[in-house]
């Protein structure tokens, strides 16, 4: 396995899916509506992790979906460790505790996951 490319394409997905938090805060219909952010993203990330796994497959490169998916949501984590919480969550009066036991984003985790995992069983497996 590409290592570094499967970190790349986690980090394509980390950038969208906290770009897409953003834009959506500033649009003034949804700014304080959290579930509905979270919900457009939702769906969303789908198409996210597929450009992101579309990305990586693109090199020939024949890793299980699933691990695939893994590896990127690991990479999204782990920016969100040193990026999102630091330097947005903490200033919002947030915590890591609030940021990582919230059901979003274990819901987002999971969507990235099992994206790229159909994507990987219905385009590369056969």
């Amino acid at each position: 396995m590409k290592y570094l490319r499967g970190i790349l394409s986690g980090c394509i997905v980390w950038l969208c899916v906290s770009s897409s938090f953003y834009l959506l805060g500033n649009i003034a219909l949804l700014k304080n509506h959290f579930w509905i952010q979270a919900l457009i993203v939702m769906v969303l990330i789908i198409f996210y992790a597929i450009a992101a796994a579309k990305f990586y497959y693109q090199k020939k490169h024949n890793i299980n979906g699933f691990s695939l998916g893994i590896l990127m949501s690991g990479t999204a984590l782990f920016l969100d460790v040193l990026i999102t919480v630091p330097f947005v969550e903490i200033p919002e009066g947030r915590s890591y505790e609030s940021f990582f036991t919230s059901p979003i984003l274990w819901a987002l985790a999971f969507i990235n996951t099992f994206s790229v995992y159909l994507y990987w069983k219905r385009k590369i497996k056969p």
